[in-house]
């Protein structure tokens, strides 16, 4: 009788032990999942809102112009900084470098750095990263002295200028 309920303390208690390690791993695939969710969600809206400035015949190069950025930097070399790199391309706007946590696996046409680097002086950091914006603005803000700006916070000042 003692080897029965030692067997079946034993199974209870590896069964316990093998819903807590799978409920705490489902828990953090949850929350993983969500934060990307929400990271997706941002960068699908503002893209959403750079089609609508394109509808309305209007670009970035305006608003760089005006505020007499002729030399910036993009942080977030994914598909929004390809974008604007490609949106700048032709124009008096120089994409000086990018920054971006994963250098050393991009390849542009411009050099990439990581945040850790030697950051040149620039007019402005374009933020297209704006899940992270206010980390990412934090963290620059400590390096460098010029404007850093979300690239979100541009679309939104294009799109509603008169």
């Amino acid at each position: 009788m003692n080897k029965f309920i030692t067997s079946a303390l034993s199974a209870f208690v590896g069964m316990a032990a093998g819903a807590f390690a799978v409920g705490k791993r489902t828990g953090k695939e949850i929350v993983r999942n969500r934060n990307l969710s929400e990271k997706h969600l941002a960068l699908f809206l503002m893209m959403n809102q750079w089609v609508k400035v394109k509808q309305e015949g209007k670009n970035l190069i305006s608003y760089f112009e005006e505020k007499g950025y002729k030399k910036i930097a993009v942080y977030g070399m994914s598909y929004a900084g390809e974008t604007l790199l490609n949106e700048l391309r032709e124009s008096g706007i120089q994409a000086v470098y990018g920054i971006d946590k994963n250098a050393g696996q991009i390849y542009a046409d411009i050099d990439i750095m990581t945040m850790e680097d030697e950051l040149e002086e620039v007019d402005a950091v374009v933020v297209t990263a704006v899940a992270f914006f206010d980390e990412i603005e934090e963290k620059l803000s400590k390096k460098m002295s010029c404007p850093i700006i979300s690239l979100e916070d541009i679309l939104d000042e294009v799109y509603n200028a008169c």
